[in-house]
C-alpha cells in the first residue's frame, strides 16, 4: 500500500486521509477538531478586515480557535465562520459582528501540527502523579506555578459563558476569593501582567458563574492553548467526581 504524502498545508480531506492511514481508524473533520487539530483559513487583505493585518502583510492564515467557530465547522457547514481569531502579530482579536465567513475550501492544517498530533496519539503522556489527599485543595497539581496571560485566557475561554472575564482579570485581583485563579505577575509588569491558572479558573467559572461544565470540557479538549493543562484538568475532574 502506497503511503499518502502529508502536504505542508493539508486540506481537511488530506489531513483526515493521512491520519486514517497512519492510525488505521477513520477520521473526519469533526474528529480532527475534537482531538485538538488547529485549522487555518487564508484571508486576503481588505480594508474591512485591516485589523487582522500588520504592516506589509497582504495574505494571512488565520487560525480557527473559537469553540463556537469550531462547532460550526464540525457540524458540516459549507463555510468557515470566524468570530474570534489571532491577528498576523499573534494577538487575540474579536471580529466585529457578525464575524467573517469564507469558503471552507480555504481551510487547511499545518504539517507540524498534524505530526505533533500523531505523536501524541501514538505515544500518550503518562498520567500525572495523583495529588495529595487534602480535600481542601483537590486540584493543586504540578502546573500550579505556571499560568497563561490575559490575552491567552480570553482566547482559550472565548464564548464559554456569559461572564465578563476580561473585566475580572483587568482588576488584577483574585477573581474567586483570595488569589483565586491568579498565579503571579509575569516579568513585564503592568496592570494586565498577571498570569492565571486555567484549571483553577475553569472551576471558578463553573462554581461561581455557573458556566456549563460541558463548555469547559470542550475548551480543554479543543483549545491548543490549554493543551499543557489538559492532564491536570482531567485529573481534577476525576478527583472531584465530575
Amino acid at each position: 500500500m502506497t503511503s499518502l504524502p502529508l502536504p505542508y498545508r493539508a486540506t481537511a480531506f488530506d489531513a483526515c486521509a493521512w491520519l486514517a492511514q497512519q492510525t488505521g481508524t477513520p477520521w473526519t473533520l469533526a474528529r480532527l477538531l475534537e482531538q485538538g487539530g488547529l485549522p487555518y483559513v487564508w484571508i486576503d487583505y481588505s480594508a474591512e478586515w485591516a485589523e487582522l493585518f500588520h504592516d506589509g502583510v497582504t495574505r494571512y492564515a488565520a487560525p480557527v480557535v473559537f469553540i463556537g467557530d469550531k462547532q460550526h465547522l464540525a457540524s458540516g457547514a459549507g463555510d468557515v465562520w470566524l468570530r474570534f481569531t489571532r491577528d498576523s502579530g499573534n494577538l487575540a482579536i474579536e471580529l466585529k459582528a457578525p464575524g467573517l465567513r469564507v469558503p471552507v475550501d480555504g481551510l487547511h492544517f499545518q504539517e507540524r501540527d498534524l505530526l505533533r498530533l500523531l505523536k501524541e496519539l501514538q505515544h500518550p503522556q503518562p498520567a500525572e502523579p495523583e495529588a495529595g489527599t487534602d480535600n481542601a485543595a483537590p486540584f493543586v497539581l504540578p502546573s500550579a506555578l505556571k499560568g497563561l496571560g490575559r490575552e491567552q485566557i480570553l482566547m482559550a475561554f472565548a464564548g464559554v459563558g456569559k461572564v465578563d472575564l476580561d473585566k475580572g482579570m483587568a482588576s488584577g485581583v483574585g477573581i474567586f476569593g483570595d488569589d483565586g485563579a491568579r498565579v503571579r505577575k509575569n516579568s513585564r509588569g503592568g496592570k494586565n501582567s498577571h498570569l492565571w491558572h486555567p484549571v483553577t479558573l475553569a472551576f471558578g467559572l463553573h462554581d461561581v458563574h455557573r458556566v456549563p461544565m460541558a463548555h469547559l470540557k470542550k475548551a480543554f479538549a479543543t483549545q491548543p492553548l490549554l493543551r499543557e493543562w489538559k492532564a491536570d484538568w482531567l485529573e481534577s475532574l476525576r478527583l472531584l467526581g465530575e
